[in-house]
């Protein structure tokens, strides 16, 4: 590669299979759409089913248990073992220069910081999701959250318009080639879209329940809010003269949440309404938190006009461990023992084939709950393996997982089971010492 490609990653949160308009949603993203329209669609995208445990993915190219069982569910400690070479580690020994802006979730002190792994400037949430105008996280020890390079700060304006005002800033502003993530706090709750987004659905209706339809409108709006701020990135790279060198990649962190029955949003300061009904995955099983494809498959696509083909569509299945490897490999660059679950998916993406060579895609999930695809099967099961929890789908057949066939292939079952006991014998090879049991 004879130039450095800019990396634009943008990562919503709790954004649903079925919350987009180009898989048929009433709700309107055309700024994602068109990103759809001019790149590759990524059609069997896995993440993980909560935040934390995918953000370690992208951040590592290896999946979450392997930093402890803490990394595998939403985590306040630290994930990261001291020094540990990141995605932006990397690509700042390429000459990068490293912005994240948004949602880190991997340490929520501040001494945990994104820019001790490899980022040189940070702004947003150390913590999990905040409410939007408070940009506060749930109360406790890390409630007051909202920080710039590590250092906690107060900032007027809503948290999608802040995040994507710094972004803005750092995509116009870099002399050099740079790698820009974003990890939006949209569409997490609490859910409190601008007025003025609100009132782009007005007279829309879509539920009887006058409480149903309310809090979708506010989903909705708050999910066009973000797509909003991607139209923006979009501009930027328009005025700054950079869309054929930059690479912009668009994904979720998981599946959505259909309502907020877990009264979740009142655990953070303020005051919040009422949210019975809000994402969808559908016509995927499952939600956040669970391991059906619902849960950790999302809507995904990659862009780079003039190196691939736009309105492709890739089938095979990746995971979000994967960009690491691809990122370095398009670099040439080695990083001293990776000890990568992900791989270089390049030749998927550039066309130069439609599949690579079977290899697991693994969950460990809260140490309770375990998954694998291989090819066109998916195991999920519990930590005991027990034959009561155990469910095998054929996705390549049955990617709404309706029909559960453990008992006609054993085989297949004991198989799985297999790749699943030797993934987890890799598990807690990274955990750093001060790591919770």
């Amino acid at each position: 590669m004879t130039s450095k490609p800019n990396i634009l990653f943008i990562l919503a949160d709790d954004l649903g299979w079925g919350d987009v308009s180009y898989h048929g949603s009433d709700i309107r993203t055309p700024n994602i759409d068109r990103l759809v329209r001019n790149g590759v669609e990524l059609d069997q995208h896995y993440v993980c089913p909560m935040c934390t445990p995918t953000r370690a993915c992208f951040m590592t190219g290896r999946h979450p248990g392997r930093f402890g069982r803490h990394a595998t569910s939403p985590s306040n400690p630290p994930v990261l073992p001291d020094g540990y070479e990141t995605i932006a580690a990397s690509l700042r020994n390429c000459g990068y220069d490293t912005g994240l802006f948004g949602k880190w979730h991997l340490g929520s002190a501040p001494e945990f910081c994104p820019n001790n792994y490899g980022f040189n400037v940070s702004h947003g949430s150390l913590a999990g999701g905040v409410d939007p105008y408070l940009h506060r996280y749930k109360e406790g020890e890390f409630s007051y959250t909202w920080h710039h390079d590590g250092e906690l700060i107060n900032e007027r304006g809503h948290v999608t318009d802040l995040i994507a005002d710094q972004a803005v800033e750092f995509i116009e502003t870099r002399e050099s080639p740079w790698f820009c993530y974003v990890p939006f706090t949209a569409v997490h709750t609490p859910i409190k879209p601008p007025q003025e987004w609100v009132d782009t659905y007005e007279g829309q209706h879509w539920d009887d329940d006058p409480g149903c339809d309310h809090s979708f409108k506010l989903y909705a709006a708050y999910t066009s809010h973000m797509d909003h701020a991607v139209g923006r990135f979009m501009e930027a790279l328009q005025r700054t003269c950079q869309v054929d060198n930059t690479i912009v990649v668009f994904t979720s962190d998981n599946g959505a949440i259909p309502a907020d029955n877990s009264g979740d949003t009142s655990k953070y300061p303020g005051r919040h309404e009422v949210l019975p009904r809000l994402g969808s995955n559908l016509p995927l099983r499952g939600r956040k938190a669970q391991l059906y494809e619902g849960g950790v498959r999302t809507p995904s696509v990659v862009s780079w006009p003039g190196t691939l083909s736009p309105g492709a569509r890739i089938v095979h299945p990746m995971h979000i461990v994967d960009w690491m490897p691809t990122f370095c490999g398009m670099l040439d660059y080695h990083p001293d023992n990776p000890r990568w679950d992900g791989t270089d998916v390049w030749p998927l993406l550039s066309g130069a084939t439609n599949n690579l060579p079977d290899r697991p895609i693994f969950w460990n999930f809260r140490g309770m709950n375990y998954g694998v695809r291989y090819g066109q099967w998916k195991l999920t099961t519990n930590a005991a393996m027990e034959a009561g929890s155990t469910e095998l789908f054929n996705i390549a057949e049955d990617e709404a997982e309706q029909n559960e066939i453990s008992r006609q292939n054993e085989d297949v079952v004991s198989e799985l089971t297999k790749i699943i006991n030797e993934q987890r014998s890799l598990d807690d090879t990274s955990k750093r010492p001060d790591a919770p049991a």
